[in-house]
């Protein structure tokens, strides 16, 4: 049966499948291609943690639910696991066949145990006696010594023993666990190598002594295992509205790394009898057993280029410019009130977004500042410029999104220090992810309090700012100001929503906005106008939009959609789709701006935004949709979001009904195109 939705996970995986291939792809510099390599390794081990966690927990609670896509809990995981088997194979098929050999051409190498030196050998056991065995605890199995609880993603290592111990037990097997302290990947002394750069992995150096840890004993066997587990919050009900919010996810932080098993890996040399133990243990089926050839946590090489001073292997530097409209020793509240300001990130600095509250916290005329924090960073200028405020005084509110996946300690920590220096801190609202990007200062002018707000796509992160593409909007406009102000009070406090002037929002308007611009379009479309719809995110798997982009691909929209990961909408099917085309660009940065594009009879709305068009984005967060109204600013957007990318012949796939992509091919007599390249270039400092 035909479905008109495609499989939210498997498209996760496809996504995950052009990162592969820029790993493949011999235009980027080597030590990128072994970091595409590690980041693919990363981001299936969230998808496991979260995407599979959720596919299990609803295959017992729910077995015969049915998804948009036509599947089952079951049905799906095992689509998923046999998808993810194919993805991972070609991981390391690559990393074995292509990777390790390139880099050996380098210089570059990863010493096997029966490649050692004497030399190397002598100063791998020193390195062990020093730094491993006073850290690891071999724990033996047997009625005194069950099997141990071991943390998310670890490194282990099952150990089969034969013999006697001095206390005369018998133990044949036992466990031993790599704490994470320690490197995965130990480079070696450059005079230990010829002059080369030689690492060796944490794993062999444990399989070459783990004899130490069990003196007078035989070792038949040494084995390296992974387990991931299910590392979603949980947060009890009760918990959540009987306690303080903070209180209650800390509490479930500690048991984050002991979830239920959702995947095991082991290396293929593991015998049988090693591998079906283990999944006994878990409680795992034989499809979610991982066998691969090499290291069972690729996430650690992430560590290697950054070793390694070649920088004719990596990525040529880039400097973001600093925005013109700014001087760096002038006010930025007062470049603001001369109009609106549009940043592109990380092209152009994301220093002035910091600059802007650093500013507000030292001025003495500003008397509140209120902002949102998803995502932020251990040591965030932007954070510690809030807390100065607050102990200056200042009338300082953050609103502070608890469960933002993987961040939560963070947040956690950084709400503790804001509460203590005086601010109002706002935990997000219960049920809804605070996901919106917004920050707004309120500064007495002349007897008048005037607010100035930031929008932006992404998250006020110093860090991800530098590798992520996001927009972001200085605006004094009174009617934004008026609007965000607004939603900063239905957030903190009670009561209903005042109707905005500009700015959308979820869980309110913003859902119903889209697809009254996508209805809009398709009547002009049928009135012989010209229609058109552009949106540029990271994720579009909502049901009601996707059906709605249909029905205006049938009434003749032309509908062009730059889609990073997830696409659920099947383009270009005849009688359904065929002026929809569904794009995704991967390359050196990752895309993360939201755009949408309406061409609305020649006006051409455009909005920055905060949500993906995900059914979590529409009514279980909050978000921000902003529009681009300054002529000017408007074109800017169109173009360095939208038409660069349907014009990219570098990084760009084209994805089609049955969601496989191919990469998408400049002409014959075409001059390659690639979005970044031109932006990076365009804005080079």
């Amino acid at each position: 049966m035909f479905h008109q939705i495609l499989c939210r996970e498997l498209s996760l995986l496809a996504f995950n499948r052009r990162v592969l291939a820029q790993a493949a792809d011999e235009r980027v510099p080597l030590l990128e291609r072994l970091r595409f390599l590690c980041i693919v390794s990363s981001n299936l081990d969230e998808f496991f943690e979260v995407r599979v966690a959720r596919l299990k927990r609803e295959q017992k609670s729910l077995p015969t639910l049915i998804y948009d896509s036509g599947s089952t809990p079951a049905e799906t995981i095992a689509a998923v696991n046999e998808e993810a088997h194919k993805l991972i194979q070609e991981q390391y098929q690559l990393l074995n066949d292509i990777l390790l050999p390139e880099l050996e051409r380098e210089n570059i190498f990863f010493y096997r145990r029966n490649k050692w030196t004497n030399e190397q050998r002598a100063w791998i056991e020193q390195y062990f006696n020093r730094e491993l065995l006073p850290v690891l605890t071999p724990i033996g199995l047997d009625a005194a010594h069950p099997f141990p609880r071991l943390l998310n993603k670890s490194l282990n290592f099952v150990v089969e023993l034969e013999g006697e111990d001095a206390f005369g037990r018998t133990a044949n097997m036992a466990i031993v666990q790599a704490p994470r302290l320690l490197p995965r990947v130990v480079k070696l002394p450059e005079n230990l190598c010829n002059g080369a750069d030689g690492f060796v992995f944490l794993s062999s150096i444990l399989h070459e002594y783990v004899y130490k840890l069990f003196r007078g004993m035989t070792i038949k066997g040494c084995h390296q295992f992974r387990l991931t587990r299910d590392s979603s919050l949980l947060v009890d009900e009760d918990d959540m509205t009987r306690n303080n919010l903070r209180i209650a996810i800390k509490s479930e932080l500690r048991d984050r790394d002991f979830g239920n098993g959702v995947r095991l890996e082991v290396t293929d040399k593991c015998p049988e009898h090693i591998a079906q133990f283990l999944l006994k243990q878990f409680h795992l089926q034989e499809n979610e057993l991982y066998q691969v050839k090499g290291p069972v946590n690729l996430v650690r090489l992430m560590s290697v280029p950054d070793m390694l001073s070649r920088n004719d292997l990596k990525f040529k530097p880039y400097l973001p410019s600093y925005p013109a409209q700014f001087k760096k020793n002038r006010q930025i509240l007062n470049e603001i009130a001369q109009g609106d300001i549009l940043l592109h990130h990380p092209y152009q600095s994301f220093e002035p977004v910091v600059k802007f509250i650093q500013d507000a916290a030292r001025d003495p005329d500003v008397v509140a500042i209120k902002m949102t924090i998803y995502r932020t960073g251990e040591n965030s200028a932007l954070a510690a410029a809030l807390e100065k405020a607050a102990l200056a005084g200042k009338q300082v509110t953050v609103v502070v999104e608890l469960m933002a996946r993987f961040d939560e300690a963070n947040n956690i920590n950084w709400a503790g220090k804001l509460e203590e220096a005086g601010a109002h801190v706002v935990y997000g609202v219960l049920h809804y992810k605070v996901h919106a990007k917004m920050a707004l200062v309120i500064r007495r002018e002349n007897g008048v309090l005037k607010k100035y707000a930031h929008l932006g796509t992404g998250n006020y992160h110093q860090g991800t700012s530098r590798i992520y593409t996001d927009f972001g909007l200085f605006t004094a406009d009174p009617d934004i100001t008026r609007d965000v102000n607004d939603l900063f009070m239905i957030i903190t406090g009670m009561g209903k929503q005042n109707p905005h002037k500009k700015l959308y929002s979820s869980p309110f308007l913003l859902h119903p906005m889209i697809m009254q611009r996508i209805e809009r379009e398709t009547e002009h479309a049928q009135a012989g106008k010209p229609a058109r719809i552009i949106a540029k995110m990271n994720a579009l798997i909502e049901p009601k939009v996707i059906d709605a982009l249909y029905r205006a691909s049938q009434a003749g929209v032309q509908i062009d959609l730059i889609v990073r990961g997830m696409c659920a909408l099947r383009p270009q099917v005849a009688g359904l789709s065929e002026n929809i085309r569904v794009y995704s660009i991967i390359g050196r940065l990752l895309e993360h701006s939201r755009v949408y594009y309406f061409e609305n009879d020649g006006k051409q709305d455009v909005f920055i935004s905060s949500a993906d068009w995900m059914g979590r984005n529409f009514f279980n967060r909050v978000e921000t949709a902003t529009p681009i109204e300054s002529p000017k600013l408007k074109q800017r957007v169109i173009e360095e979001s939208l038409t660069l990318a349907l014009q990219d012949t570098f990084n760009a796939w084209q994805m089609d009904g049955d969601g496989n992509y191919t990469r998408v091919q400049a002409g014959e007599n075409e001059e390659m195109q690639s979005l970044q390249n031109t932006l990076l270039n365009r804005y080079a400092a």
